[in-house]
């Protein structure tokens, strides 16, 4: 399917049109009451104010005027996380003056406010000095800051190049952007990429261009082998599995694309084109589920399950709706779509990322290698089919309950992913958390089949050989090891709105949801925990595979 800047338009007009008519009004009025707090405000009004210069949501023109003036007045004065929201506003007045939407005084006048900001005094987060432990908060303020150079504003081409020296010595071997010193997430590399990109594209040829332009070719590039075959991010750490995340892959698609093509190398502007289809895909199926959520699950929004605390409606809904602008500022829609590649792809990262993606005949498996224990387990914690949905075997790992650091409603729950495990005593010991070693000891590709090899050294000294054998079959795994061993398999149990239908026999496990179908094929016995794991998506029920030295599973996700 094409994709157009129509199409990016309307994932916008969707996102808002999760909040009704009320919910705005109501939204305005504590902003009014209680002050400008956050950012999530600014984006909804730059939201409805891209899509009126389009042409569409015009019943909200009067009330959209109201908002983008308190948002302009008030944002020079208070610190308020203005610096996501300074570059939004611009953005909006981009799109409102291009197309002649406002009298231009207005526009002027909204101009003139933000030129009355101090950046010292406006924003959160900045770096003083290039040494300075400032992370991406500080890449956001130099964003805003450009673009307010963008448009005539200013000159802080100095605070700028400070801001963004301040963030080139979180890049890693391979110029991932690593938002913390241990257990970088996933959601933020892509952020800052993203973030690196809008520079770019948006003019930005200070002193550190070289280093941002290498660091985007070299990435987009990692950024194909790591989205899964149903078009999503990789998981791993906070802000995860949101619906906001498979923008940043639009963002960097639509940049990379655009890239290739001027090179003349439409080959490769195409499958980036490909990456961003897949992307949007995901979206718009998601968007078409009623009522619409911010995160992908199906828990009542009261709940906040799977959230982190900051993780709230408001503010992720809305996110969509502002990388899906970014996409659309890019977007060529004269470059087409690939053709589907489902060839095989292994890449691991760094050890800092600590992650393995093996891709191969419409699957895509995801392995933490070290994971943070307060949103992840280690493992393999994705299994994913083209096609299917993206929870049904697992779309990412369980988090024990001892330390989550997002909201689920359980105080007993364990840490669980499609992993190795030992007996001590009779009782399986999973290879979760830091306790187990696991080092990949050969990965192989040839034309049908991608394959992999992983070792597992417990706490206690034993050692689990897991191999992996990918292709359009699915996913054959054989264990082996001293003694009793054995595998994990979780079972998808409840998305919030809907139990799936688990059945188990002598020799196999099934789940079936949404119209698919995920067997697990054993050659060995199969015992149910009695234990429930929670993840973002929702409750699995914890099930594992058991047998004397050797074990053999096979994973299949069928219609």
């Amino acid at each position: 399917m094409t994709v157009t800047k129509e199409r990016y338009l309307s994932l916008m007009d969707k996102a808002l049109s999760a909040y009704t008519d009320e919910h705005i009004e109501r939204y305005f009025n504590e902003v009014k009451t209680d002050g400008l707090k956050e950012h999530g405000f600014p984006r909804l009004t730059v939201c409805i104010g891209i899509l009126i210069a389009h042409g569409r949501r015009e019943y909200l023109r009067e009330k959209f005027y109201e908002m983008m003036e308190f948002c302009c007045k008030t944002i020079p004065n208070v610190k308020a996380a203005n610096d996501f929201s300074v570059r939004e506003i611009i953005f909006c007045i981009i799109e409102l003056e291009k197309h002649k939407t406002f009298a231009p005084e207005i526009i002027t006048r909204w101009k003139n406010h933000l030129t009355d900001i101090v950046p010292e005094k406006c924003y959160n987060v900045f770096a003083k000095k290039p040494t300075d432990g400032v992370y991406n908060w500080a890449l956001f303020t130099g964003v805003s800051e450009h673009l307010r150079q963008y448009i005539g504003l200013n000159d802080t081409s100095d605070f700028v190049d400070l801001q963004i020296e301040s963030q080139l010595k979180h890049l890693d071997e391979n110029l991932m952007y690593k938002d913390a010193p241990k257990h970088p997430p996933m959601v933020y590399d892509m952020v800052s990429r993203a973030l690196f990109a809008m520079l770019l594209h948006f003019g930005y040829r200070g002193k550190h261009f070289e280093i941002l332009d290498e660091c985007l070719r070299k990435t987009g590039l990692l950024t194909l082998k790591m989205q899964s075959v149903t078009g999503e991010i990789p998981f791993g750490g906070r802000s995860n599995q949101f619906h906001h995340n498979e923008g940043l892959t639009a963002m960097i698609g639509e940049f990379e694309a655009n890239r290739y093509k001027k090179e003349g190398d439409l080959e490769t502007a195409k499958k980036f084109k490909s990456a961003v289809s897949s992307a949007i895909n995901y979206l718009e199926k998601q968007f078409d589920k009623k009522p619409m959520y911010h995160i992908k699950n199906r828990f009542p929004l009261e709940t906040r399950y799977g959230c982190e605390e900051y993780g709230y409606f408001d503010k992720y809904m809305i996110t969509t709706a502002s990388w899906m602008y970014m996409a659309y500022a890019m977007c060529d829609e004269a470059i087409p779509c690939a053709e589907d590649d489902f060839s095989p792809v292994i890449f691991q990262t760094s050890d800092d990322f600590h992650k393995l993606f093996i891709k191969c005949g419409g699957y895509a498996l995801e392995f933490d290698l070290n994971a943070d224990k307060h949103y992840d387990a280690s493992g393999l914690g994705r299994v994913h089919k083209a096609g299917a949905p993206s929870a049904i075997c697992m779309s990412l790992p369980c988090v024990s309950s001892e330390h989550p650091n997002y909201f689920i409603n359980a105080e007993n729950a364990e840490a669980f992913s499609l992993c190795p495990c030992i007996f001590v005593d009779g009782k399986p010991i999973f290879a979760v958390d830091e306790k187990a070693k696991y080092t990949v000891s050969s990965t192989l590709q040839d034309e049908k089949n991608a394959y992999a090899t992983l070792e597992c050294e417990f706490e206690n000294g034993e050692t689990v050989t897991a191999s992996y054998t990918l292709g359009s079959g699915g996913v054959e795994i054989s264990v082996s090891g001293n003694g009793e061993i054995g595998f994990a398999l979780p079972a998808f149990d409840f998305d919030g709105e809907s139990h799936t239908e688990i059945t188990q026999c002598a020799n196999s496990l099934s789940v079936a949801y949404e119209g698919w179908k995920c067997r697990y094929t054993i050659d060995g016995e199969i015992a149910d925990s009695v234990k429930t794991a929670y993840n973002r998506n929702g409750y699995y029920r914890a099930f594992y595979a058991k047998g004397k030295e050797s074990l053999g599973i096979k994973i299949e996700i069928i219609k």
